[in-house]
């Protein structure tokens, strides 16, 4: 009997109402804050409680010892570092050499292009800005440290903010912000597109809702820090194309990190322009918080399963999979499999 285990933040309540209704035992590492909350949910078996996320490694030992397999989200990326992240030998549902691709704005260009992806342009120095550009921070939080920058100029008069930070500068697309969840099954070697949303920013969300006259005096900053998100469903004329993106991403995830490549939950981060073409912002190479709002189900999880699917429950049922066919090391990390 194994237990599905994830830290309490993020979208661990769908990973751990999905194990539960899989029929596997679940636990929350919680911190102090967020303890309360995890334990007042029925499918919830156990919650450990540390001081802070980034204490974590120092459960690991205790946790090597039992039948656990960790289901990884955007907090494990954020409080552990890679390394970290990849000394655990936990039985992980995900394959670890993705996070290096993932980690690196560089990588993560490299891969996107080379699966065919239109991306926005970038620019090396602010001498070279020729039209609007989003100034991105390395590591941004749920879109703390972006800037929006009008022109080289303005560029100049803020350079001083960004002295001594790493920021990449680019292009920005004029557009919907779409964000296509997907997962792709290494047991079936299908690809499921499971929900989609858009995020709601503050304030640039509300900035939009005043007349650009009235702005011109005002000295607020747009700020694209995310609040929560929003379902969002597709023309069904563009699914073709949201479905080849993700199938492209897959293969040549295969190529970069191979055999077993991205698989599992994992989310491209998408801007539509008026001529309906798809830009590229970023991938992210596990679940999305996104998925939340689909915990009883989306339109597309509805389409390939006949009951509440979330994006959880998908990961939860793929593990159940994988142990039923006796072939739980396809879905696990290489480098955790020795354990189980």
């Amino acid at each position: 009997m194994y237990t599905i285990a994830t830290l309490g933040s993020h979208s661990a309540l769908q990973i751990l109402k999905g194990a539960h209704d899989e029929g596997f035992k679940t636990l929350a590492i919680a911190n102090r804050e967020t303890e309360r909350l995890y334990r007042s949910f029925a499918f919830v078996d156990e919650v450990i409680t540390i001081d802070k996320y980034s204490d974590f490694m120092l459960l690991v030992p205790e946790l090597e010892k039992r039948k656990i397999i960790i289901v990884p989200h955007g907090s494990f990326v954020a409080y552990l570092s890679l390394e970290d992240h990849k000394k655990m030998r936990i039985p992980y549902f995900g394959n670890k050499a993705v996070l290096d691709w993932e980690a690196s704005r560089e990588l993560q260009r490299d891969w996107l292009l080379r699966a065919g992806l239109k991306l926005p342009r970038q620019f090396k120095t602010g001498a070279e800005i020729d039209r609007p550009v989003i100034v991105k921070l390395y590591g941004a939080q749920g879109g703390k440290g972006y800037m929006f920058l009008r022109d080289a100029m303005d560029f100049e008069e803020r350079a001083s903010l960004l002295a001594r930070q790493n920021y990449i500068l680019q292009e920005y697309i004029i557009g919907v912000p779409l964000y296509i969840h997907y997962f792709y099954s290494s047991l079936t070697g299908k690809l499921e597109i499971m929900s989609m949303d858009r995020r709601y920013e503050t304030n640039v969300d509300s900035l939009g809702r005043i007349p650009s006259q009235a702005q011109a005096g005002m000295d607020v900053d747009p700020s694209y820090v995310v609040v929560g998100n929003q379902p969002i469903s597709l023309r069904e004329s563009m699914l073709a194309e949201a479905y080849r993106m993700g199938e492209d991403v897959v293969r040549v995830s295969q190529e970069i990190c191979g055999p077993k490549g991205l698989f599992g939950a994992f989310c491209i981060e998408t801007i539509i322009t008026p001529d309906t073409n798809f830009y590229i912002m970023e991938i992210s190479a596990r679940i999305v918080a996104g998925t939340n709002l689909f915990i009883d189900g989306s339109p597309y999880s509805y389409l390939n399963y006949s009951e509440p699917m979330s994006t959880g429950r998908r990961i939860a049922r793929e593990i159940k999979n994988a142990l039923l066919s006796n072939s739980l090391d396809t879905i696990l990390d290489d480098s955790t499999i020795q354990h189980h």
